[in-house]
């Protein structure tokens, strides 16, 4: 836990999001990126709570939608994504 502890905070360039230390993806680094990932949730519970109220294609295509940008969001402000085995 110390190493991966260590992994995120070495962030000399300020990523917002760094690659996973095991596995494909990020995780946020920064205040930044806790930020954007709350406000996903947040966005994600809204389209839950409208998919329940029989909008379901409006909750189902802005689930779609937040998520996408989330995931655009990691790719800009984050590491290059890739596969990894640890350090």
């Amino acid at each position: 836990m110390i190493n991966y502890i260590k992994y995120i905070k070495n962030n000399p360039k300020g990523y917002w999001f760094k690659r996973k230390l095991y596995g494909w993806g990020w995780v946020p680094s920064r205040w930044q990126g806790w930020l954007v990932l709350l406000i996903w949730a947040i966005l994600f519970t809204l389209s839950l709570v409208m998919i329940e109220e029989n909008d379901h294609e409006i909750g189902k295509n802005f689930a779609v939608i937040i998520t996408v940008i989330l995931i655009w969001i990691c790719y800009k402000k984050g590491e290059k994504p890739r596969w990894s085995w640890g350090k």
